[in-house]
């Protein structure tokens, strides 16, 4: 590695900024990243890196499977409350079609392997950034001049570029799209949590099945972490900000009477340690995904609901990209370029996620007995392929001239 003596400010730790963060770091860039958050989250959930997320994970050097664990899920699916399978593949034909089965991991043993890939020091917790500003005092405008970022705590970083990976509420979206409609509530809300690993002589969760059970307007899912942990969802059709006290006898209501092991695994929860978000996505499509030298990145940039697991993954997708693209001198070019590779792909997979979670949340009941008898009746093959654009979907564009050679896998 190089020091190109470029320096980048990235807003947000999360796993799109940190991806950024070393990836650009891997390129000579010197980083810079400002979380707002006082320190690394101590609660978190799972997230399963597909096969297109951990392909451009190899891209940059950074083995997910080593950082959180290498064990996958034998099977996943999706079921009925009584427990019959209205689909199932094995891990292992995902494996032989995509190179890799999909790997679920836990958000906070994943986010703190990327922040240990970075020099001491990076990561500048409780420093939120609040504006970025051009030489001659215009926020942001169109244009190419170093960008200088403003702090919460007053402090001011000159850069070389800015990336805005600070979330689904992304400060930075609003106050730079001022008139863009923002996020759309899905009509859903999401628990979350995850289950130390099965007590000696309990055995493991459904085999070690990732399995979601789809009911009226309700789902549960379970799936087996890398490290042994059990990443535990459940969503349901309700009115936005609605917050049940009781979260335990919430569930236990709503999914107490379904299929083994949901009951059990409901009794093991702990309460406090149960993240509750009402789910949104981005409205329509950002304009573009950069404004002068400050780029979006992630839910900042195209947030999408979570029905095809994507959301992590194409963070990656793009902080790996972006890296990629800004090998080379003109920064110009390579934030031009990136907008132009990253817009369509992830603006037809939010759209898809979309109409995914409308179907999984229908609520008639004829509606949900055709949607049950359309799944189980496709066959094995036509649903492999309709994932080949998820998880094959993912390459690196043409460097923008002059550049370096790309990264080596």
């Amino acid at each position: 590695m190089t020091d190109s003596g470029r320096h980048v400010v990235v807003a947000g730790a999360g796993i799109g900024g940190l991806t950024a963060a070393v990836a650009l770091h891997r390129k000579g860039w010197r980083v810079t990243v400002c979380e707002r958050a006082p320190g690394p989250s101590a609660v978190g959930a799972g997230i399963v890196l597909a096969p297109n997320a951990l392909r451009a994970l190899d891209v940059i050097g950074f083995d997910a499977g080593r950082a959180a664990g290498r064990t996958v899920a034998a099977a996943m699916g999706v079921r009925r409350p009584d427990g019959s399978w209205l689909s199932r593949a094995d891990t292992a034909a995902m494996a032989a079609r995509y190179g890799r089965p999909p790997l679920a991991v836990h958000r906070r043993s994943l986010t703190a392997a990327l922040a240990a890939a970075l020099p001491a020091g990076t990561i500048r917790y409780g420093t939120g950034v609040t504006s970025v500003e051009q030489p001659d005092g215009n926020a942001a405008r169109v244009g190419y001049e170093r960008p200088v970022v403003r702090t919460a705590g007053g402090a001011e970083l000159p850069a070389d570029l800015v990336v805005a990976a600070d979330g689904i509420h992304s400060p930075l979206r609003r106050r730079y799209f001022p008139h863009h409609p923002g996020l759309r509530y899905s009509g859903e809300t999401a628990w979350r949590t995850v289950l130390a690993a099965a007590p000696d002589g309990v055995r493991p969760v459904a085999d070690a099945v990732a399995a979601e059970t789809w009911g009226r307007g309700e789902r549960f899912g379970t799936v087996p972490l890398a490290d042994g942990r059990v990443y535990v969802y459940a969503t349901a059709v309700v009115p936005e900000g609605r917050r049940p006290t009781d979260v335990r006898a919430e569930l236990l209501r709503r999914f107490g009477t379904w299929h083994d092991p949901i009951p059990a695994l409901l009794e093991r929860i702990d309460p406090a340690a149960v993240l509750r978000h009402d789910l949104y996505d981005l409205a329509a499509p950002l304009p573009r995904h950069h404004l002068g030298r400050l780029v979006w990145i992630g839910d900042a940039a195209h947030a999408m609901t979570p029905n095809l697991g994507q959301g992590g993954c194409q963070a990656i997708e793009d902080a790996v990209v972006l890296a990629h693209l800004l090998d080379g001198p003109d920064v110009t070019a390579a934030l031009a370029a990136y907008d132009e590779a990253r817009g369509a792909r992830t603006d037809v997979l939010r759209v898809r996620a979309r109409r995914a979670g409308r179907i999984a949340a229908l609520t008639h009941p004829l509606a949900v007995a055709a949607r049950d008898l359309a799944v189980r009746a496709t066959p094995a093959r036509v649903a492999r392929r309709a994932l080949d654009d998820l998880f094959d979907g993912f390459t690196l564009p043409e460097l923008p001239a002059p550049a370096r050679a790309p990264f080596a896998a």
